[in-house]
């Protein structure tokens, strides 16, 4: 890799680890990779099905975590 690629990457992994990512961009993030990585499989898959999806995940989570607690 060139220097300056390294130095991205670098500074990539220093930011995430010293700040962490938002919710809102992880959760934009792990979105968008549901999508396009479904949608290689299926391309009638829309980003409307990833957020139905994602978003029965998350309260299925919730609803198992309130139970279990």
């Amino acid at each position: 890799m060139s220097k300056h690629l390294d130095y991205l990457l670098e500074m990539a992994r220093d930011y995430r680890q010293k700040n962490g990512f938002p919710d809102d961009e992880r959760a934009r993030q792990v979105r968008s990779f549901a999508y396009g990585n479904t949608r290689l499989e299926n391309d009638r898959i829309t980003e409307g099905d990833i957020d139905v999806a994602v978003d029965s995940l998350r309260a299925e989570r919730e609803h198992t975590t309130t139970i279990c607690s």
